[in-house]
């Protein structure tokens, strides 16, 4: 049940998640066809997302990303990340009583002011451009609002945090440039799946606020895909933001453990952690035969908590990672359950300003200020 006093919160302060996996879910069940996956409904059962559990959840903005695995060679991968863009455009135009394109925060509070999600798009992965300035600039004009600079494996200009490090200290040179071009452009860098090199490399370059568009606090979870404290601390200067993910391998220690049994096994039988349609694969056959062990929902408060102290509130948020991940908290099953997180930070004493500033205000600050820096380059 819902207090009233979450409930008129989010009306004010709707969640403005970091990452949604729905677009690849998408073509994986029906190849694009909104028709057969009509989100308006329930699709309860087949995702962890539809617009009535949206509307539930209290979510006002939400990063759809544009993702596609790093097995992609090269040009096939700009191709399958263009038709995960149309994807996206597709279900938005579908849906236009209830979504609405944004591409910066003026057009996220005009959504909100029409009664709408606001909805962005964010690219999962530095090998989607191919090493071409010209497919990111392009991807911009598209409505693409960020870029991680890297998924489960490194490109060669960024170190992934789940692959060997490319001896250029994180970014290459021509990665800089990269972090540089988005500035212009006021795309939002994301450190989410970055190695930790990265991570530092790119805070020394970019003039904008940064992003971690669905990590969690190494410090409570330890492993590679988390945030460290000494990067959580730079947040403060820089003004971006960590957007706490709810995936249970990142925020329970106990099913990181299970996971990297399971890596252990698949990489037995010649597949990769980071060949993420193979190992998905093989997860689900592993689930079965080992059940993975449970997540709770004040472990996904621990690490709110933990972003909280050591970068402080203002660079705080929210990117669960529905539909790219399973076996999430009772309570976070699906898209509907952010309310019951709030109502757990509430009862431990957060205020109504903070809760605030979790679900929207410091991505509008965010995307404000990247704006403003994009125009000061210009």
């Amino acid at each position: 049940m819902v207090s009233e006093r979450v409930r008129d919160l989010l009306a004010d302060q709707p969640v403005w998640d970091g990452h949604n996996d729905l677009a690849w879910e998408a073509r994986e069940q029906v190849g694009y066809d909104w028709d057969r996956l009509d989100i308006s409904g329930s699709t309860k059962g087949r995702t962890h997302t539809d617009i009535p559990r949206l509307r539930a959840g209290g979510v006002g903005a939400q990063f759809w990303s544009v993702y596609v695995p790093t097995t992609l060679p090269g040009a096939e991968a700009v191709v399958a990340t263009m038709e995960q863009i149309d994807a996206v455009h597709r279900m938005v135009s579908r849906n236009t009583d209830q979504l609405q394109l944004a591409t910066s925060a003026a057009d996220v509070e005009e959504a909100w002011a029409h009664g709408r999600i606001a909805s962005l798009l964010g690219a999962e992965g530095g090998h989607s451009i191919d090493g071409s300035l010209g497919v990111l600039r392009m991807f911009c004009a598209l409505g693409v609002s960020y870029m991680t600079l890297t998924h489960n494996d490194s490109t060669s200009w960024a170190d992934s945090a789940t692959d060997l490090p490319g001896g250029h200290g994180g970014l290459s040179g021509f990665g800089r440039e990269v972090v540089r071009e988005m500035n212009k452009l006021g795309m939002l860098v994301d450190l989410s799946h970055v190695a930790v090199g990265t991570m530092h490399a790119a805070l020394d370059v970019s003039e904008a606020p940064v992003i971690f568009s669905h990590s969690s606090a190494r410090a409570v979870c330890d492993v590679p895909r988390n945030v460290p404290d000494d990067v959580l601390a730079r947040l403060a200067d820089n003004g971006g933001v960590c957007m706490v993910t709810f995936v249970p391998h990142f925020v329970t220690p106990e099913v990181a453990e299970w996971k990297a049994g399971a890596e252990e096994a698949a990489a037995a039988e010649g597949i990769r952690a980071g060949d993420y349609p193979r190992f998905s694969a093989f997860l689900a056959r592993w689930r079965e035969q080992h059940p993975a062990p449970p997540t709770r929902l004040d472990d996904v408060v621990a690490h709110v908590e933990h972003v909280r102290e050591v970068a402080g509130i203002e660079h705080v948020g929210l990117g669960g990672d529905y539909d790219g991940a399973d076996g999430f908290a009772p309570e976070l099953a699906d898209v509907s359950g952010y309310p019951a997180l709030l109502e757990a930070l509430a009862g431990r004493g957060w205020s109504d300003e903070d809760l605030g500033q979790l679900t929207s205000r410091n991505m509008l600050r965010v995307m404000r200020n990247a704006e403003a820096v994009a125009t000061r380059m210009h």
